[in-house]
């Protein structure tokens, strides 16, 4: 008696539709993945610059440093860059300061700012914090 070795072709299609069926569950959970990877990469790059002010002001009696830095660019007086991809647009007046932070990747913002009454409005944006010195995400 003549034995065939192999896999019919009907084995074949129930392990591939299988294999679909558990890829189409896992793709979306790695998108969301992918978007809360985002948001801590601009909160990192945000509280970086907190500490750069921070520092700024604790050598220069309370001032925080002044300008306006738009993209990688830092505000005169502190050496501070963000993350590659992320753009930084970051006001000040010496007495307080804020900064949104956005990437090409993602529509949404993060911002944060210190030592304002109410929650500013920067010029790239609405700045989504509402807690001083927290960053927060939209």
């Amino acid at each position: 008696m003549l034995r065939r070795q192999g896999f019919t072709l009907i084995e074949l299609l129930i392990v591939v539709v299988i294999i679909s069926i558990l890829a189409a569950m896992a793709i979306p959970k790695f998108s969301s993945t992918k978007e809360k990877a985002y948001f801590a990469t601009m909160k990192g790059d945000l509280r970086n610059l907190a500490t750069a002010q921070e520092g700024h002001a604790a050598d220069n009696n309370g001032a925080y440093a002044t300008g306006t830095a738009v993209g990688p660019a830092a505000l005169p007086g502190i050496t501070y860059g963000p993350s590659s991809g992320v753009t930084l647009v970051v006001t000040s007046d010496g007495t307080g300061w804020e900064a949104v932070a956005s990437m090409a990747t993602t529509p949404k913002k993060c911002g944060i700012f210190v030592d304002h009454s109410d929650p500013p409005t920067a010029p790239g944006g609405a700045n989504p914090a509402v807690v001083p010195g927290e960053p927060k995400c939209q």
